[in-house]
């Protein structure tokens, strides 16, 4: 670790800060280290709009002497700081204007995977909804395979059932905690958290070893869950809870919030109700549903893809037959040299490249159709 590092997280746990913010000290003060060096009058002369408690001697003193303790910690933990000015940093949090500036990283998982999906919903879920949550990982780890990431809480109920799944399914999964690295809550999930890191996932909290655990980290950390990942799938929820909270976060973020529909009397089900009702999610039963919905591209639809001839650059002639084969359905070379006003000598000249360059398919009886 890096002599920066202290430096960073004392920077990161300045009251108030965020990404813009911090950047705005930085490009005034030069670095982080400067902050924490410079003397009060100089950093105040340079930022006049910080309040003086933020540069006093002694609050920059007390916040610089507990980072260097955490960094002590973090290395004997084999704990990894990640930075907002960071490559290795989550570009789609780094797009929200909350985001933390620094997360403590336990484990190997890359948070700029092609596809980041996270999945919340009640503690107290219902077979009906840890099954969904089951078959959807499972279906998305088949369709999708790698470069897919689960994302969650690792509470009870949802939670966890989708870090299982993503483990039985192969795939990597991060754990957003509302508490630092130096514990685990729930303790019962301890064995679940320890088989991710083994499997390759990752748990990840904005909170430091001494940062106390109270409640409203929970709804902070929910803006990770939601920021961090492509969509959100609600799986069950009542009408309150931190689901929907998340789910709220994603719309304000705007990341796609899809939800499981259930029966009307069902408890668990009429937060996802009210979703859909609402216009706020899409309704979903499957990963089909949810890979369409993304613009996502199956494997077998990759490999298709991979196999078929590179489409070349059309001229404008070329344009105009492909244009019309797709209105006409097909085309005979007399019709189209009539219809397209081109001559037969040319035509039967473009249609020859059309079709080695894959956009046309030359049928019996010389007939043309559009290869797609």
């Amino acid at each position: 670790m890096d002599n920066n590092t202290a430096y960073r997280i004392a920077f990161s746990r300045i009251k108030g800060i965020n990404p813009s913010v911090a950047a705005r000290i930085l490009e005034h003060i030069g670095t982080e280290k400067e902050f924490f060096t410079l003397p009060a009058r100089e950093i105040g002369t340079c930022l006049p709009q910080l309040p003086p408690a933020l540069i006093a001697d002694s609050y920059r003193r007390g916040l610089l002497d507990t980072a260097r303790e955490e960094q002590e910690f973090m290395e004997k933990s084999h704990i990894r700081a990640l930075y907002f000015t960071d490559d290795g940093y989550p570009a789609r949090l780094a797009e929200c204007e909350d985001a933390p500036l620094l997360l403590y990283t336990l484990g190997d998982t890359g948070l700029n995977a092609a596809r980041m999906v996270s999945i919340v919903g009640t503690r107290r879920s219902t077979p009906y909804g840890m099954a969904f949550v089951e078959n959807l990982v499972a279906e998305l780890a088949e369709k999708l395979g790698p470069g897919t990431v689960i994302v969650s809480g690792l509470a009870y109920g949802i939670d966890v059932t989708a870090h299982r799944a993503a483990l039985k399914a192969g795939l990597p999964t991060v754990a957003v905690l509302a508490h630092g690295l130096n514990t685990l809550y729930p303790a019962a999930h301890r064995s679940v958290a320890a088989d991710m890191l083994r499997a390759g996932g990752m748990l990840l909290t904005e909170y430091a070893s001494k940062d106390p655990l109270h409640k409203g980290n929970f709804i902070a950390r929910n803006r990770i869950v939601a920021g961090v990942a492509d969509c959100v799938v609600v799986a069950e929820s009542a009408r309150r809870g931190g689901a929907l909270a998340t789910a709220s976060l994603a719309m304000s973020y705007s990341r796609d919030v899809m939800a499981l529909p259930g029966r009307i009397s069902d408890t668990y089900s009429q937060g996802c109700n009210d979703l859909i009702a609402r216009n706020q999610a899409a309704l979903i039963t499957c990963a089909d549903e949810l890979i369409a919905a993304m613009g996502w591209q199956p494997i077998a639809a990759r490999a298709d893809a991979e196999t078929q001839p590179a489409l070349s650059l059309l001229t404008p002639d070329e344009e105009r037959i492909v244009d019309y084969l797709h209105e006409q359905g097909e085309g005979s070379l007399n019709k189209m040299c009539v219809d397209l006003s081109i001559p037969v000598a040319q035509l039967t000249g473009l249609l020859m490249s059309l079709e080695f360059g894959g956009h046309i398919i030359t049928y019996p009886g010389a007939k043309y159709r559009p290869a797609r």
